[in-house]
């Protein structure tokens, strides 16, 4: 499916439109800062020493880690409900998602940081993940959502936190970064619940297990 972007510059940000080439219908419209999609920006400052390379690999790989997964999530959910009414809305949230990977794939490109080893096992079992919450309807592929965009959004959090009590000046860029990536997360958890996400059968118990894979999968993404 090819989809063409175009960069529009507003107030200091810019509007990434993607449209679908089997309808030629706007898929979603999405406002980003301008430094991330029009031009290239190094967003990391130069390390200091081996110990701040090694702390900012690891955050930057987990970080990459974690889109790849979620673009396979909703991969999964798109094979199976990608033509009924709720396949728009995955897809505007997929595209997003698609956005952030790009940008993580810049990042480690230009500070020569080496993605997890697991990319293939992360591959096959978000698509897995994605594909079976959608077999339970829209409500499991929106619970699917809650539990992964919250996992994803506290991990960022921490991350913040961290670089806050590092030095938040030196770290402007990432910080702007995250932060945006996350509230896109979060717009996303939220609008599982908004779907109906806590109305599956099983819910409280779904989101625990998936939560606690996510869990696993960030603790084995930052070491390898």
């Amino acid at each position: 499916m090819q989809r063409a972007t175009d960069c529009v510059l507003k107030h200091g940000f810019v509007r990434v439109l993607y449209s679908v080439n089997a309808r030629n219908v706007p898929a979603v419209i999405n406002r980003v800062n301008s430094s991330m999609l029009c031009r290239k920006y190094t967003v990391l400052p130069p390390p200091r020493d081996k110990e701040e390379k090694a702390m900012l690999d690891s955050m930057l790989r987990v970080d990459h880690a974690g889109e790849y997964g979620a673009n396979c999530i909703y991969a999964g959910q798109m094979a199976v409900l990608g033509r009924t009414q709720s396949g728009p809305l995955i897809q505007n949230m997929w595209d997003q998602e698609k956005i952030h990977l790009q940008k993580f794939n810049e990042i480690l490109g230009e500070n020569r940081v080496r993605p997890t080893v697991m990319l293939p096992l992360w591959n096959i079992a978000g698509f897995l993940l994605g594909a079976s919450t959608a077999l339970l309807g829209k409500e499991g592929a929106m619970a699917c959502t809650v539990a992964v965009e919250e996992s994803i959004s506290e991990h960022y959090n921490s991350q913040i936190r961290a670089l806050m009590e590092e030095d938040p000046d030196r770290y402007t860029e990432l910080l702007q970064l995250i932060k945006e990536f996350r509230d896109d997360e979060m717009e996303h958890h939220d609008t599982g619940l908004e779907h109906d996400a806590e109305s599956v059968p099983g819910y409280l118990i779904l989101k625990t297990l998936i939560q606690a894979g996510c869990k696993a999968a960030i603790y084995i993404s930052q070491r390898i």
